[in-house]
């Protein structure tokens, strides 16, 4: 089935001077504008396009990847504000719109928003929402403790960062969980730790159980993760490198490094430090 405003593995029908066309079952011929044709591409070869409606409201194929698809949550820049709407840069020539009905608070030109990409059901365009309430809390959570969940950091506030969880659920990221520098728009993952008898959701960013290791180890953790779980550090590094890596004193660093040996979540090798698999 092809779906506007997502990517779609599509069939080139012919070609023309202007462009190919493409195969849209219900949707009919799609023209594939010259410009985004790869090299090479012939009659009959399939090709991943993404579907929208251009400034005259013709379903266009591209090959470029917009920042965000219909049903994402993406942080965004305002490019321009009219009568309209705001118009937001979302990696394509036509700005994408957010009517003013969709707007929490008037937008203003050159600030960042995070929005819900959606699509019109009416007019088939796509447009984004900066009211997420109106996406969010409509199913009960249905999450188990520890569980593996994909969160993107919304605001901040007094007691931490509101979150969306799974693009369904808002979700609290108190401070004192948090042991990394985190800013609007980043999707990272996370682990449900409670959910509350009011269905609030509270996250953190380390399996449940973490919580008595202290920051210096979950700076340590953090840095293995990005690292395909090996660091070459060992007790025998110089303080200077330590310091550099995580701000720390190198007797502080192997307290640390020695607790998380304790507790099983490292290995100490000759060359460095390697993360326990699936830790």
């Amino acid at each position: 089935m092809v779906e506007i405003g997502k990517m779609n593995k599509m069939r080139v029908v012919k070609q023309l001077d202007f462009g190919m066309y493409l195969d849209g079952e219900e949707l009919g011929e799609i023209l594939m504008p010259t410009r985004y044709i790869p090299k090479g591409l012939l009659i009959e070869e399939m090709v991943d396009v993404f579907l929208y409606l251009d400034s005259e409201d013709r379903l266009l194929a591209t090959t470029e990847t917009p920042y965000a698809m219909v049903d994402d949550f993406v942080l965004l820049k305002v490019t321009s504000v009219n009568q309209i709407g705001a118009f937001l840069d979302w990696g394509l020539p036509k700005d994408l719109l957010v009517p003013y009905n969709q707007q929490k608070q008037k937008m203003e030109e050159g600030r960042w928003y995070m929005v819900k990409v959606y699509l019109d059901k009416i007019s088939k365009r796509i447009a984004a929402s900066a009211k997420l309430d109106s996406f969010l809390d409509n199913l009960p959570p249905e999450y188990s403790i520890g569980q593996e969940v994909d969160l993107i950091i919304c605001n901040e506030t007094e007691l931490g960062f509101k979150t969306i969880i799974n693009g369904m659920h808002w979700g609290m990221l108190f401070h004192n969980d948090v042991f990394q520098p985190l800013k609007r728009g980043l999707k990272l993952k996370g682990f449900i730790k409670n959910v509350r008898e009011d269905d609030k959701i509270d996250v953190c960013l380390q399996k449940p159980g973490y919580d008595k290791i202290d920051g210096i180890s979950h700076r340590i953790l953090e840095y293995l993760k990005i690292n395909n779980g090996f660091m070459s550090v060992t007790d025998k590094s110089s303080p200077d490198l330590i310091y550099q890596l995580f701000s720390v004193s190198k007797k502080a660093y192997k307290n640390s490094i020695g607790a998380l040996y304790k507790k099983g979540l490292v290995i100490l090798e000759a060359d460095g430090t390697r993360l326990v698999e699936g830790e």
